[in-house]
């Protein structure tokens, strides 16, 4: 956000916690990009701060975590002190949620990182909400990558790598006809927190509906290999849609993720060197 959004952000997080009875005395960002997600000490909760613009919905994540709490999935649950809703202050939507100490010592395993995972799509096959198909996600970054306005800085041959990438992977995904389900999104390590109640899946905006190896895809190598079942061929080609969405938010004109420019040239670059797809984790800026 923005430095000044961000100061009125902490502000609104800090004074809704405070309404609802919470002791706030002083907040700490955790991470700072299309939404702010704030420590507030001392009650130790997590607030996620959103502008009322943002794309995602904020109560359908809400919802969703809350009824994963039943099906025993590894997720981080909502902050049970307060009312399981969104908060409205200032302009901004905020979720409460319970903070837990991170294990900043150990690795998280990929055939344990596989094994939360499976238990995550385990629990959301047993909730139905509306949610978008993956697919919706890609014709929405085919539409940024096609827009000068969205992308100006975007070359005309990396905006066909692109375009062609987009259309060419995700059509072929489709025809496969794999088994499709509730996915997390987005299950990469910056969203799996390791615990000492084990690793806890957290930020379910972009919760969607596909195969499971699209969820694969953003996560390292190793933890496709260790996951049931999965076609290792269609996590491959996932990989390169996920290279290709990503490619495309760095050069967003809005983009503000702390990465900047540099990582949305090393994405295209590892797109055009073309496949066996690297995993995120495997690309270096």
């Amino acid at each position: 956000m923005e430095a000044t959004d961000a100061r009125r952000a902490v502000a609104a997080a800090m004074a809704t916690a405070s309404e609802l009875d919470l002791a706030v005395d002083d907040a700490i960002v955790l991470s700072d990009s299309n939404r702010l997600v704030i420590r507030l000490t001392p009650c130790d909760t997590v607030a996620r701060v959103t502008p009322m613009t943002h794309f995602a919905s904020a109560e359908q994540e809400v919802e969703l975590v809350r009824r994963l709490a039943s099906t025993d999935s590894p997720v981080a649950p909502l902050e049970p002190r307060v009312e399981p809703r969104v908060f409205v202050q200032d302009g901004f939507k905020i979720a409460l949620w319970a903070y837990f100490e991170p294990v900043q010592s150990r690795m998280l395993p990929p055939a344990e990182y596989a094994q939360a995972l499976a238990r995550l799509h385990a629990g959301l096959r047993q909730i139905e909400v509306t949610t978008p198909h993956f697919m919706d996600r890609v014709a929405a970054t085919q539409r940024d990558v096609a827009s000068r306005e969205v992308t100006p800085d975007l070359g005309d041959t990396d905006r066909a790598l692109l375009a062609n990438a987009l259309h060419d992977l995700g059509r072929s995904i489709v025809d496969r006809h794999r088994t499709e389900q509730l996915l997390h999104g987005e299950p990469h390590p910056f969203n799996i927190l390791t615990t000492k109640d084990g690793p806890l899946f957290i930020d379910f905006e972009n919760t969607a509906r596909g195969p499971v190896e699209y969820d694969l895809a953003w996560a390292p190598s190793e933890v496709s290999r260790h996951y049931p079942d999965a076609d290792q061929d269609l996590v491959g080609e996932c990989r390169g849609v996920v290279l290709a969405i990503i490619a495309a938010h760095r050069w967003s004109l809005n983009d503000e993720h702390p990465s900047g420019r540099a990582s949305g040239v090393a994405f295209l670059r590892a797109l055009r060197d073309g496949p066996p797809w690297p995993a995120l984790d495997e690309v270096v800026w």
